[in-house]
């Protein structure tokens, strides 16, 4: 995938966390205040925001690293991730939601030991 791609996934992933953020804050924040999923939320809203900086970062980086692995995992991780929480937080079948949440995590932590180590491992010697 091209560095532009990653940064318009990433600036597309940033803008509907902005909206789902707006949208949990404003018309669903009664329903997950009494559901007791208003913090869920927001960390589901949070970690999409996080790595969606990820992605844009990663389409401006040196085209040597890992970049489709990072890309792939971050992407993946996500939509698992936030994705599943989000499900949860408005009552989403647990059977199904529950064990997305830690994959999407996996996933995740694995795209940032990926970049971590195509880094280090592309690092001139000290």
């Amino acid at each position: 995938m091209t560095p532009q791609r990653w940064i318009a996934l990433g600036a597309s992933s940033m803008a509907l966390a902005v909206v789902l953020g707006a949208f949990g804050a404003h018309a669903l924040n009664e329903r997950l205040v009494a559901a007791g999923q208003l913090e869920s939320w927001r960390t589901a809203v949070l970690y999409q925001a996080l790595h969606a900086l990820g992605l844009i970062a990663l389409g401006l980086m040196p085209p040597r690293l890992a970049k489709a692995a990072v890309g792939w995992l971050f992407l993946f991780g996500t939509v698992l991730f936030s994705g599943s929480i989000y499900g949860l937080a408005l009552e989403g079948p647990k059977a199904v939601l529950g064990p997305m949440t830690p994959l999407g995590g996996l996933f995740l932590i694995a795209g940032w030991g990926v970049l971590a180590w195509s880094a280090w491992r592309r690092s001139p010697a000290a």
